[in-house]
């Protein structure tokens, strides 16, 4: 089978390393890449990669793998693909699954809308019976000023439209609070605002597998949004993520069932991985929020344990015949590392030295390019190392291990992911 997949961030690079371990892939075609995907392109992956994952094995020693600059639209008017997997959530809000005449891992428009607009989909969780927080949506400024001064709870402020993961605020109750609402609705994403109660709780992220019909719930897995140690500074896309031991039926038949249901039953039929990001509260489970798509850096440490095939899987979601999807017994965790000036204004162009390879840990690539054979800095998350181990302690050893080895200009990474799990 000959695959594209579309997206350049740590997320896709995970990705690209399962598939090319699937016997059905003749031929990987990534757009854009980073040096990550570049670095597999035309040459077999090293066995070592593969050790990581003692479930992993390379069907093939390693297809093809072609990095590629154009458009997914325009690649696929030149070439013929059997399936065409999409990882960021921009282009599958704007459309791009209803275009492409190929089988497409990722939803339509209409059920990505499910993370597009915040407002819709809280509204959709009212709809179905899905337990989230108490909330409005707010277009006027003043009006928004006179709900958060009005209310008797602490709330959070939420950009209804994408926001790279940044378009979550947490002020402090007070004039920190309507400085931040006022900031917020200046910004693009923000121009709808929705304010919900704060809860408190234990917060973990649920995925899993759609295919219209049918959803396959994924390890669970708990992810660090702020920059600092402690759970302290601005929320960032993720610092790093490790996965947990829960078992997941329960949160699965809450969050993940009624959505597929319901977007089903509204015309919106889902499929690709549907995301519920879940607050366990001393009163029972409520859903924060819903992606439309793997999350970053949760696929890091997702991929690291699938025993499935990916591509199998992904074929039979696009086909509407999703049967099995499993995940090994072991632990994973991953550490972001970020550049300098992170996430307000990244520092960019800095040489990284990868260090030794080592078996019980992988180099995901975020922000990375490739100028010649240097690999250089070019964004905010730069590398996503992820461990693995018989149990979480081990496997976050394995990972700081690895990212000590790792050397640029002004690296900046939480000591502390993992601490809480």
């Amino acid at each position: 089978m000959k695959v594209l997949l579309v997206g350049g961030g740590g997320r896709e690079h995970a990705l690209a390393w399962k598939l090319v371990s699937s016997p059905l892939l003749d031929e990987l075609v990534v757009t854009p890449g980073n040096a990550g995907t570049r670095l597999m392109a035309g040459q077999p992956l090293p066995a070592a990669r593969c050790r990581l994952a003692r479930v992993l094995a390379l069907g093939r020693g390693g297809a093809p793998v072609r990095h590629e600059a154009g458009g997914p639209e325009e690649l696929c008017r030149r070439e013929r693909f059997d399936l065409v997997v999409v990882g960021p959530e921009a282009p599958l809000a704007a459309g791009l699954a209803d275009r492409l005449e190929v089988p497409v891992f990722g939803p339509s428009q209409r059920a990505a809308e499910i993370e597009s607009s915040k407002s819709f989909s809280k509204d959709f969780m009212l709809r179905h019976g899905i337990p989230t927080a108490r909330h409005r949506s707010f277009t006027d400024l003043e009006q928004a000023r006179a709900h958060v001064t009005g209310v008797d709870y602490p709330v959070v402020l939420k950009a209804s439209g994408l926001a790279a993961g940044k378009g979550v605020l947490l002020p402090e109750p007070g004039r920190a609070t309507l400085e931040a609402l006022q900031g917020l609705m200046q910004t693009e994403a923000g121009h709808e605002v929705v304010i919900e109660e704060r809860l408190e709780g234990r917060e973990v992220s649920l995925m899993g597998f759609c295919d219209g019909e049918r959803v396959l719930p994924m390890r669970a897995v708990r992810d660090h949004k702020r920059l600092l140690d402690g759970d302290r500074g601005p929320n960032t896309g993720g610092m790093g993520a490790v996965s947990l031991e829960d078992e997941v039926g329960e949160w699965c038949a809450l969050a993940l069932e009624p959505a597929v249901r319901g977007l089903k039953a509204e015309g919106r039929p889902f499929v690709g991985v549907l995301y519920a990001g879940l607050m366990l509260t001393p009163d029972g489970l409520r859903v924060l929020e819903y992606n439309c798509r793997f999350g970053d850096p949760e696929t890091q440490v997702l991929m690291a344990l699938l025993e499935s095939d990916l591509l199998e899987v992904c074929l039979a979601c696009a086909r509407g015949r999703l049967e099995e999807a499993r995940f090994g017994p072991g632990q994973a965790a991953c550490v972001v590392m970020a550049a300098q000036g992170y996430p307000d204004t990244p520092r960019t162009g800095d040489a990284i030295d990868l260090g030794a390879d080592n078996p019980d840990s992988v180099v995901f690539h975020a922000g990375t390019k490739l100028v010649e054979d240097r690999i250089l800095t070019a964004g905010g998350r730069v590398l996503g190392v992820t461990g693995l181990g018989s149990g979480l302690e081990q496997a976050l050893a394995n990972a700081y291990r690895r990212v000590g080895a790792i050397h640029f200009e002004g690296a900046h990474y939480r000591s502390d992911i993992g601490r809480t799990a």
